[in-house]
This record gives C-alpha cells, structure tokens and sequence, in this order.
C-alpha cells in the first residue's frame, strides 16, 4: 500500500465514522430542532428515503444497491489509478459519503439528515452529503486546473 492511497482510506474511513457517529445522535435532536448559529444554520432531524434532494423516494433499497454498485465500481476503478493530492482527497470524500448513506438505505431504508440551512431554502442534508459535494466540487477544480493529472487515466 502506498502513502497515498493510505491517505486515501484514512479519508474515506474519518469520513465514514464521523457520518455514523452523528447520524446514530441525529434521532435525540429536538422535533422542532434548534439552532446552531442564528440565521445560518441549525439541526434538525429528518429521514430521506430518496438520494439528492430527496429523488426517487420511496425507493431505499434500490438506490442502496445502485449506490453499492457505484462504490464498488468506483474502487475497482481507481485500485490501479495513481493520483495527485486535489483528486486524491476529492476522491476520498465522496467515497466515505457515498459509503456512509449507501449503508444506511441498504441497513435503516433512509438516510437520517440533521443539517439545516437558514439562510435559505433548501434541503436537510448530513456529513456524508457535505463531504460527497466537497468531493466534488475538489474533483472537477482539479480536472479544470490540472487536465493533466487526469490524461493518463
């Protein structure tokens, strides 16, 4: 195993715990929740039985095996692949959020979600969508500012 992909798992797995610690608290919250800084964010606990903003609900366990499919897939493809530090960490984010809510459609048939933004309408979300969305947002800065790290791939 090389420094980077010990780095990778580190991530994943920190990412992965700090998801299920916060989602095992999640149900002590307040129904009417309560906020954390006024006028920008608070907690509140609600259950998703759909993925993004709340699609296909209903629907649990197929999203769970699709997002069992998508990480397993997501592994075989990167085993061999030698990345930089940006895509690395981008990377390992989303692979610990997408684990952290593809266990719970498969295990509970929902995602519990606790954050709540005030500031403006949206949806309630958890860790594991705070870091898969950073991921993201990593991977594509890295496939904008360095195409070139990606080529050999």
């Amino acid at each position: 195993m090389t420094k980077k992909s010990l780095g990778f798992w580190l991530i994943a797995a920190v990412v992965l715990i700090l998801d299920r610690i916060t989602k095992e608290l999640a149900p002590g919250l307040p129904a009417d929740g309560f906020t954390l800084i006024p006028g920008v964010i608070g907690l509140r606990y609600a259950e998703n039985t759909g993925i993004a903003f709340s699609l296909l609900s209903g629907l649990p366990r197929l999203t769970g095996v699709l997002g069992l499919a998508i990480v397993i897939g997501g592994f075989v493809w990167l085993r061999n692949k030698e990345f930089v530090a940006l895509p690395l960490t981008g990377l390992a984010l989303m692979a610990g959020g997408a684990t952290g809510n593809m266990l719970d459609r498969l295990i509970r048939g929902f995602v519990p979600d606790m954050i709540e933004t005030l500031f403006v309408n949206f949806p309630v979300f958890n860790v594991a969508d705070s870091c898969l969305t950073v991921g993201c947002v990593l991977v594509m800065i890295s496939l904008l500012c360095r195409p070139q790290d990606w080529a050999k791939l």
